[in-house]
């Protein structure tokens, strides 16, 4: 409801605001390196990345600094890690169900989402983006197999430096609704989990377009997410 009325209030001002950001942030593209492989020694472990600009690695130099070689590289030391990246720049959680509803079914122990956050900057009504949340994770689940799947939360964007206020304030403001969502969603079901995107307060640590994580905020998101993992693996069989 609060969105609701802050929209109301200052819709053509965030309209304004939105069309001047995007004109003139810059556009990083997608880093180079590999999508897929395999890395490390010890048991299987067969790992999913799905998502957006975020899961794709925009604002690191190259994938070994992205969030994907920030996670193989931690889990490579006790686990042969097979690895597969899927994610594009711009992707909706609708584009992204799209887009793994063309992949052949491939089982994955663990798999983890970065999306959202488009959604949010298209104005997509919450109730529109859970029922896509939820098709992409019950497609995880039956034609995925998917064993863990870890749900990054959408970011702090009332902190983002390439956002003026108040857009900034009211992104903030909707990625907040969103992560809600995402918990009332994700709880009771012991499969999913969400885990929060907690950045320092170091605008050092981003991107240089001010909205996208940098090489040191993919470490802080990469040992985050790396942690959640190993105390799932850790966790006895569930009967």
């Amino acid at each position: 409801m609060r969105h609701i009325l802050a929209t109301l209030l200052l819709g053509p001002v965030l309209l304004l605001q939105g069309r001047h950001v995007r004109k003139v942030t810059p556009k990083l593209p997608e880093p180079p390196g590999d999508r897929s492989g395999i890395t490390g020694t010890g048991p299987e472990l067969r790992l999913l990345i799905l998502g957006d600009s975020a899961a794709a690695g925009v604002g690191a130099p190259h994938q070994r600094d992205a969030l994907l070689g920030q996670l193989v590289s931690a889990l490579a030391k006790d686990f042969c890690v097979h690895w597969t990246l899927h994610a594009c720049t711009g992707h909706t959680t609708q584009q992204a169900l799209a887009h793994l509803a063309q992949l052949p079914p491939q089982p994955f122990d663990m798999v983890v989402t970065s999306i959202g956050v488009n959604d949010a900057t298209a104005g997509t009504a919450t109730k529109r983006w859970r029922q896509h949340m939820v098709e992409l994770l019950h497609t995880l689940e039956e034609r995925h197999e998917a064993g863990h799947i870890l749900v990054s939360g959408l970011p702090p964007m009332h902190r983002f430096p390439a956002l003026p206020q108040p857009l900034r304030w009211y992104m903030g403001m909707r990625t907040a609704a969103l992560n809600r969502a995402l918990q009332q969603l994700l709880a009771g079901n012991p499969r999913r989990q969400l885990v929060e995107v907690a950045f320092s307060d170091d605008a050092g640590l981003m991107a240089s377009d001010g909205f996208h994580p940098g090489p040191g905020a993919y470490a802080e998101w990469g040992k985050i997410v790396a942690a959640v993992m190993r105390e799932r693996l850790e966790e006895p069989p569930r009967h």
